[in-house]
């Protein structure tokens, strides 16, 4: 059994509606997931971008959003989730904004790739405060049983 993430706003590999992006509204996409492991206590959610600045000369991989502690029952998250729409016992980790939100493609130059990675634990992780994606990588390592990806793209028009 696979875990999968799925969004009805776009398909695997297709181009993220502008409503999701800094052109649009800024929305999170919303989000799917089934087929998580039985033995999943918590879920950790991780969406960045590795094109940044320039796909065809990338420098560094930009941190749109990170979640984590999402309890496995959900099923997924309701566009624009944030604040009080996440589910309870949801935390927020820093993006590369240094806000504790989602923060949608807003690439400088070319099409750039956007991974959502779902990573289903066998622990519920203690409060880091707001963590960065690598202090969050740091806490999850030995606990991930089951991982989820979703691929969009953008540029803008």
């Amino acid at each position: 059994m696979t875990m999968n993430l799925t969004s009805p706003a776009f398909q695997h590999g297709d181009e993220i509606p502008r409503r999701h992006t800094c052109q649009g509204g800024d929305f999170s996409p919303p989000l799917v997931w089934s087929d998580v492991p039985a033995n999943a206590k918590s879920l950790v959610l991780i969406v960045d971008d590795p094109d940044a600045p320039d796909p065809a000369a990338p420098k560094t991989v930009w941190v749109h959003w990170v979640l984590y502690n999402i309890p496995p029952p959900t099923g997924g998250l309701a566009e624009s989730a944030a604040g009080v729409q996440v589910p309870p016992g949801t935390l927020a980790g820093a993006n590369d904004w240094k806000r504790a939100t989602y923060g949608g493609p807003c690439p400088p130059i070319g099409r750039h790739r956007y991974f959502f990675k779902l990573y289903a634990l066998d622990a519920t992780l203690p409060d880091l405060g707001t963590p960065r994606k690598s202090a969050l990588e740091k806490a999850m390592k030995g606990h991930v049983i089951a991982e989820a990806h979703l691929l969009g793209t953008y540029q803008k028009h």
